[in-house]
């Protein structure tokens, strides 16, 4: 069986530098190094990325 990669959409709820609870669970985040909460467009659930994982639409 094939894996195949799941690209969601979403937008950007919030932007998370200090260590926080977000999406279920702690996040782990600093100015250097923020996390984004983002909030899909289908699903409504809630995922937490590091930038890289993200693009613009």
């Amino acid at each position: 069986m094939e894996q195949s990669r799941r690209h969601g959409r979403g937008e950007v709820v919030e932007e998370i530098t200090t260590e926080a609870e977000a999406a279920g669970r702690t996040v782990t985040a600093s100015k250097d190094e923020p996390r984004y909460r983002v909030g899909g467009d289908k699903s409504g659930n809630d995922a937490v990325h590091k930038p890289g994982a993200l693009r613009k639409k």
